[in-house]
């Protein structure tokens, strides 16, 4: 095999495909990218490990076809830094020669035979948007679990009914829902997957805010469940996690007797301050009252802080208190000038949305429900 490609091509595609490789595989060649120079002029480069696969396909100059297994990570790193000129791509038995400018480099191959087959792409089930895919993503996945003991809630549930996805997350200590308009292949689509949220996020990640992407979903040939992304020349597969997720949908609150609407910039930056009291898993306090909000942390023999910001309430006073990063969290994922908080009482959960202007409406496609923590007394 010989082919000559740019430097840069060269380097986001075995950053694209070698990103979700596992550290320890349990077979060395799992470790490894495949690299395929075709006649036509391309070059696909494969990575998969039985749960994700990753392929990519670019424009190269090919001198001879071929196939070739080398170590995903090294190659990354070393195409990451190789000087900005045309990189040469020639096996020698068993070895890999990468020449770049006076840049020289050889890697051992591992045996391509002994590599699994990646899965087919599952039959495209519709088409969204990228920038709104990605945005989407990034905010329900700030609250899926991520204790591997309890496999179920480290997924997020993506529900398609018609034009509308719907994506929940939890990790039994907030939930975040997000609603979205994509364009499906048929009127009827109606389909519930589970898919692993730290895969989701990085595939998201990976694929851009540009353009759009292509979902599929369908089985492998031992029944699993399976999801597929698609954007450009960049196509990436994930099995489906299993198990039946908690109904947790009815814990949104559909009523509230308070409801305060703050600056969304200006409180993230004074929990971020409070906070820097909070000893590990106590809370911030916040006291709402009308036109005001402290926000308080440490009490006792302890370090203490506290912050007074202009808010607008709607309703009786109230004091509750929250994890103040899972509080941060939601205020990141709310794209939003200002951050509107609803409560019924300080002890049941209470609904985080975001909305333009301080006395406009709540835009309800992105929902973020908080449990408080209890107050002493």
């Amino acid at each position: 095999m010989k082919f000559r490609v740019e430097r840069d091509v060269l380097a986001e595609a075995v950053t694209w495909a070698a990103r979700g490789l596992p550290t320890r595989p349990p077979v060395p060649v799992l470790a490894g990218v495949l690299l395929e120079a075709k006649d036509d002029g391309t070059l696909t480069l494969s990575a998969f490990d039985y749960e994700v696969s990753a392929r990519v396909t670019v424009a190269a100059e090919v001198s001879e076809s071929g196939t070739v297994l080398v170590s995903g990570r090294l190659l990354a790193d070393i195409s990451r830094n190789l000087p900005a000129r045309p990189v040469d791509v020639v096996t020698q038995d068993s070895k890999v020669s990468v020449t770049c400018g006076s840049s020289r480099f050889t890697l051992l191959t591992m045996p391509v035979e002994d590599y699994p087959t990646l899965p087919s792409m599952p039959q495209s089930a519709g088409t969204v948007a990228g920038d709104v895919f990605t945005t989407a993503v990034s905010q329900v996945t700030t609250a899926a679990g991520r204790d591997d003991t309890l496999p179920i809630l480290t997924g997020v549930r993506v529900e398609i009914e018609g034009s509308r996805i719907t994506m929940l997350a939890t990790d039994r200590y907030r939930l975040a829902m997000r609603t979205l308009d994509w364009a499906p292949e048929g009127t009827d689509a109606s389909t519930v997957a589970l898919v692993p949220a730290r895969t989701l996020a990085d595939t998201a990640r990976a694929l851009g805010a540009s353009g759009t992407v292509e979902l599929a979903l369908g089985r492998t040939g031992s029944g699993d469940g399976l999801i597929g992304f698609e954007a450009g020349a960049r196509r990436t597969t994930s099995r489906l996690l299993d198990g039946e997720y908690p109904k947790v949908a009815s814990i949104f609150p559909t009523t509230s007797d308070a409801r305060v609407v703050i600056e969304t910039a200006v409180l993230v930056e004074a929990v971020k301050r409070v906070a820097l009291v909070a000893e590990r898993n106590t809370p911030v306090r916040l006291k709402f009252s009308a036109g005001a909000v402290v926000i308080e942390a440490g009490q006792g023999d302890d370090a203490q802080a506290s912050e007074q910001l202009d808010a607008l309430l709607d309703g009786d006073d109230i004091e509750i208190a929250f994890n103040p990063q899972y509080l941060l969290d939601g205020l990141g994922a709310l794209h939003h000038p200002y951050a509107r908080l609803a409560f019924t009482q300080s002890t049941k959960p209470a609904l985080l949305t975001g909305q333009a202007e301080p006395d406009g409406e709540s835009d309800d496609s992105f929902q973020y429900v908080l449990m408080p923590v209890r107050l002493a007394g």
